[in-house]
């Protein structure tokens, strides 16, 4: 006979009648705390919406005090609410940016209708995600926002990036979704064996009911018998109700998924890994992630069982950027934005980081204008470095841009101005409305 079975039966048989026993005892408080988890409120941060379309919008929270000029805008996954990053005044990510002196921006998606489901990735990132930073742009009086996408929505925010580096000050990620190679977790196997073209074509859009119900399957004891037994051990503990209240309020609060974007999601980036290979593209568009060469911080959960941090570690390795830095802190997947612990230590050190780069990039640009301009240089290989300058100097071309136009024989902006806008964007691997805005400058 096992004994360790036996043994564990009999534990969980007195768990059991001690459970029973606390229930008499408890019965009274109990009604109140159900009054909690009925009553309970997220979203505690005052904000206005300054741009709407379709079902999204684009909310503003203003700082107390303003210390910094240029904003954080949060791109949001498209499953559940974006109300995770400001579930309780005590542990609100939004409240933390904005007593550091940020003004912060972010979207929501909202509900996608079944005349949506057509929408693709091409149309929530070159449309929805660049009209929002255009809103920002007018709104602030900025050239570029701090870019901070969570789990999908860093995924769409690093796509972003590569097309329109020019306002992208600093890209951040948290628990991102990007390399599918065997490093992917349970979410990884499942895609692996399932197909979502049969999902799409006979629902339309993925309902947000068995999103939750997959999520919560990936951990089941937890989800469906641990965690309502510590909601009975803790059913005094009012903190304790209105906590667990809001977390539940959370996680069954879905939105649907756009069909069309669940179908490619699923079957080009989790199937095919086509991301990280270099092979996806975006609106016919090629997408590098090389591209990517502004300052990058990403955060993982080390304990993400959603995201495992092997799925999302890989992408500092593929970009481009010389400033960046991988975060792994000792939380889960929603445990980054929530925990007690990541309030503490996680959010003021990724304040800071947003903070010097906002004040070097200033400095950055006050050292050049009373340097007065491009360096001489003698030579050659002179006459390149100087030429890169000044293409660089033309907003929205960066190193990538400047060393695919270098290659073929562009490097001056007269050089520039000898081509139309569609054959500029051949030759960058970019959208001729970005080549038209290059030409429209140096007119």
């Amino acid at each position: 006979m096992n004994t360790s079975q036996l043994t564990a039966a009999v534990d969980a048989q007195r768990r059991t009648w001690e459970l029973m026993a606390e229930a008499v005892e408890k019965a009274e408080v109990t009604p109140e705390q159900f009054v909690e988890l009925l009553t309970v409120d997220v979203g505690h941060t005052d904000s206005e919406v300054v741009h709407a379309e379709n079902k999204l919008e684009l909310h503003r929270y203003e700082p107390d005090e303003k210390r910094h000029e240029t904003p954080i805008f949060i791109v949001y996954a498209l499953v559940n609410r974006p109300y995770i990053l400001d579930l309780q005044p005590d542990r609100s990510v939004i409240r933390h940016l904005l007593d550091a002196g940020f003004e912060v921006y972010l979207v929501d998606w909202g509900e996608p209708s079944i005349l949506d489901r057509t929408l693709t990735l091409d149309d929530y990132v070159n449309r929805y995600i660049d009209n929002c930073v255009q809103a920002v742009q007018e709104y602030s009086d900025v050239e570029d926002v701090h870019l901070l996408g969570y789990c999908m929505g860093g995924t769409m925010s690093a796509m972003y990036a590569t097309q329109y580096p020019e306002k992208v000050r600093t890209l951040s990620v948290m628990a991102m979704p990007l390399a599918f190679d065997g490093s992917g977790g349970i979410l990884e196997r499942w895609a692996n064996h399932y197909d979502p073209d049969t999902t799409v074509d006979a629902l339309g859009n993925l309902p947000a009911e068995l999103l939750a119900a997959e999520f919560s399957m990936m951990d089941p004891i937890d989800q469906y018998l641990t965690k309502y037994v510590n909601l009975y051990e803790n059913i005094e503990d009012t903190d304790f109700v209105r906590n667990f209240a809001r977390m539940e309020l959370w996680i069954w609060d879905g939105v649907d998924v756009a069909g069309e974007t669940y179908r490619e999601f699923i079957n080009d980036i989790y199937k095919d890994n086509q991301l990280v290979d270099g092979e996806y593209e975006l609106g016919g568009v090629p997408i590098d992630l090389g591209d990517i060469e502004m300052p990058v911080q990403q955060i993982v959960g080390e304990y993400d069982h959603i995201v495992p941090a092997a799925s999302s570690k890989p992408f500092n390795d593929v970009i481009g950027s010389e400033d960046q830095r991988v975060v792994e802190f000792p939380a889960g997947h929603i445990g980054i934005s929530v925990s007690s612990k990541a309030h503490e230590n996680l959010w003021p050190d990724v304040c800071e980081w947003f903070a010097e780069r906002d004040a070097s990039r200033d400095a950055e640009r006050a050292a050049a204008g009373e340097a007065g301009g491009t360096p001489a240089s003698d030579g050659a290989a002179g006459d390149t470095a100087t030429a890169a300058v000044a293409l660089e100097s033309i907003r929205g071309i960066g190193p990538t841009f400047a060393q695919r136009l270098g290659e073929a024989g562009i490097e001056t902006t007269a050089d520039l101005q000898q081509h139309d806008p569609e054959e500029l964007a051949d030759i960058a691997g970019t959208y001729t409305s970005r080549t038209e805005d290059w030409l429209a400058q140096v007119a």
